[in-house]
């Protein structure tokens, strides 16, 4: 028995394998334990041999274990499987479809992440969810003052400057019961951004120990928060052939609707990374906010598309620029040169 290839549909307990030789007949299908698929992997399974996996909740922890091993292996997005399953969909069925798909020569791949680069995604993933809770918050002390005849100024920091001030004003018509439950709420929001800080610390800190971070902060719009979380999203940036892919993977590039030989080009797809697209584009606003009495070249870049273009034209565009000059600068190991970005597109 000599395969070479095997497709793996990982669960919480149960995982099912489909492994093929070089001919792509199946040589071993099987369901195994959590405890037990590893060791039954070493035994039937050559080292060098291929492994594939849906990128799905665990799959970069056990690519790291399989690559321990002497495996290669491929990590597949699940929509990218899907078109090989066959007739009804069960584990075993799904196993052999990876094994299928990863047999495609043109298949995408995605690069198994290191655990640094998961402390990273941990952190931004965290801080996401709290700013979330944060702004959460924030519009339920409105919504609740509100019922009191008190208009919240706009903004979290006016809110936060107008607390206490409603803490302590005995004419404003609100009740002792409910200056009870309103502080509550201010030390809710004061705890929330307590914790926001001390994740955008963690982050800065981690931002000063990465040499390719702190390289990409030297471009236009990047701070320590998106500096982090392109060096987490790009690693060696060997899993882009090029910057359009990767800026294409944070949905930047425009959706296609072509046919009959028509070209047709609509507005971005969203796809891939909502929140690292989400950073590109605030710091490409920022960057466009800024751009006036600037007389470098991607200055004049931007404020000549931005004279042709809506505004949110321009800062997409920007952003998708920056993405792709990360990459370069990523996948080169090179330093940021102003010249190259004015030229590039």
């Amino acid at each position: 028995m000599n395969i070479i290839r095997v497709g793996v549909d990982i669960a919480k307990s149960v995982f099912h394998v489909h492994g093929v030789d070089r001919h792509d007949q199946t040589q071993w299908q099987g369901k195994y334990s959590r405890h037990k698929w590893l060791d039954a992997i070493s035994r039937k399974v050559p080292a060098g041999a291929e492994i594939g996996m849906e990128a799905c909740a665990s799959s970069h922890y056990w690519a790291r274990e399989l690559q321990k091993r002497g495996y290669h292996v491929r990590l597949i997005a699940a929509q990218f499987v899907k078109p090989y399953v066959k007739s009804n969909k069960n584990d075993r069925v799904d196993a052999e479809a990876i094994c299928e798909a990863m047999s495609r020569p043109n298949m995408r791949y995605i690069a198994p992440k290191t655990v640094a680069q998961q402390d990273i995604q941990a952190a931004h993933r965290i801080r996401e969810e709290l700013v979330g809770q944060r702004t959460a918050k924030a519009n339920q002390i409105r919504g609740l003052v509100g019922e009191y005849g008190i208009v919240a100024p706009v903004g979290i920091q006016q809110l936060r400057r107008a607390l206490p001030t409603w803490l302590e004003d005995a004419e404003n018509g609100l009740s002792d019961s409910f200056r009870i439950l309103l502080n509550g709420l201010a030390e809710d929001l004061q705890h929330l951004d307590d914790r926001v800080a001390k994740l955008d610390e963690r982050i800065a800190d981690s931002v000063k120990q990465d040499p390719v971070a702190q390289r990409l902060m030297t471009l236009r719009g990047v701070g320590p928060l998106t500096a982090s979380a392109l060096s987490g999203a790009l690693g060696d940036a060997k899993a882009f052939r090029r910057g359009r892919d990767f800026a294409a993977s944070l949905g930047l590039t425009p959706r296609q609707h072509s046919t009959g030989g028509r070209d047709r080009l609509l507005g971005i797809s969203k796809r891939g990374d909502s929140y690292l697209r989400k950073l590109l584009v605030h710091g490409a606003r920022a960057v466009l906010r800024h751009v006036d009495g600037k007389d470098d070249g991607l200055s004049h870049w931007l404020k000549g598309l931005a004279s042709r273009k809506h505004v949110n034209v321009a800062t997409v565009a920007l952003a998708k620029k920056t993405a792709r000059i990360a990459w370069a600068l990523v996948h080169n190991d090179t330093d940021y040169d102003n010249n190259l970005a004015a030229a590039s597109m």
